[in-house]
């Protein structure tokens, strides 16, 4: 009786090392292994070794096929967010000319075309005698965010990390949190993404995660800036803050009081302090997670106003040509 619980319990640590060791491994490469993996002109160590796939079976490989997975990627829970952190963003509108480089790097990276830009950028102008200034918009990932109140799926969801998140999976497209955005920054999928799309291996394991910013749109869901969590998770910028030319916006951790527009490091709560930062419809209590600076000082307005549409600047598709010879 003792030998046949030893046995079990061994047989239940060898299983249990196993199954340690495939989380060592990417699932890509582990449903790549259990379909065989054994590609004509690749080497082989000839020994092999024992995993666990992704079904639970315990399946033989040749170690030469096995990639080991860096083991600081993902280490928390997708819709509990990253512990520790509280992600904000400032924007300068003394610096934004309407160039809209943050936004066709965040179209081109999201798969987002035309009035279904994530970020836009309007021409604002409180009277006739004050001078207009460019306004980028986005989501701004609210503390109190009445959009997650209302989704009745729980497809929208807050993280501890500040970020508020849409699971396109949960969407069926009710748009009642398009309804209860005060700042309108949500966009509805009438169409299928009209970008060229092209899966590969690094998307595998993120494609089904509402995390991952790198994949298409889904028709008749609900879409908006997300502040491309899974690059955040790295300790690297959203590439809205990247492609900006002008060092517009500032993206950091408030817990830390630090935040980068690329160029420069700066405390948060100094650059607030000095320069009169403020929230949009702070009084509607949503504590928005978005800082803007006053267009003091402001870059030349008038260099914008070639990209500028009435109301919005959106950069929109190209329209087709017609031949004139089949017209």
């Amino acid at each position: 009786m003792d030998d046949q619980m030893k046995d079990t319990r061994r047989k239940f640590l060898n299983n249990g090392w196993k199954l340690g060791l495939a989380s060592m491994i990417g699932g890509a490469a582990l449903a790549h292994l259990k379909e065989g993996f054994a590609f004509e002109g690749k080497n082989e160590s000839g020994d092999k070794m024992e995993l666990m796939d992704v079904d639970g079976n315990i399946i033989e490989v040749d170690p030469m096929d096995v990639e080991e997975m860096d083991l600081d990627q993902v280490t928390h829970n997708v819709r509990r967010g990253i512990p520790g952190r509280k992600f904000t963003m400032v924007v300068d509108l003394a610096k934004c000319q309407n160039a809209l480089a943050c936004q066709r790097s965040c179209n081109k990276h999201h798969f987002v075309t035309g009035d279904n830009a994530w970020l836009k950028v309007y021409k604002m102008q409180e009277t006739e005698d004050t001078a207009p200034y460019w306004l980028p918009t986005m989501c701004m990932h609210c503390d109190q965010p009445a959009c997650v109140t209302v989704c009745p799926v729980d497809a929208t969801f807050k993280r501890e990390d500040g970020l508020v998140l849409i699971d396109n999976d949960r969407c069926v497209g009710c748009r009642f949190c398009m309804a209860a955005c005060p700042y309108s920054t949500r966009v509805f999928n009438w169409n299928e993404p009209k970008q060229e799309f092209e899966m590969n291996m690094d998307m595998v394991e993120e494609m089904h995660s509402p995390e991952h910013a790198g994949m298409p749109s889904v028709k008749g869901t609900v879409d908006k800036c997300d502040f491309f969590p899974h690059h955040a998770e790295k300790g690297e910028l959203p590439h809205c803050v990247t492609a900006c030319p002008n060092g517009v916006f500032y993206f950091g951790d408030k817990n830390e009081d630090v935040v980068t527009n690329g160029n420069e490091t700066v405390r948060l709560s100094k650059l607030l302090e000095e320069n009169a930062g403020y929230r949009l419809f702070e009084d509607l209590g949503t504590e928005p997670s978005v800082y803007y600076l006053p267009p003091k000082d402001r870059l030349p307005f008038e260099e914008g106003l070639e990209n500028y549409n009435e109301f919005q600047s959106v950069e929109k598709p190209e329209a087709p040509t017609e031949n004139p010879e089949e017209s």
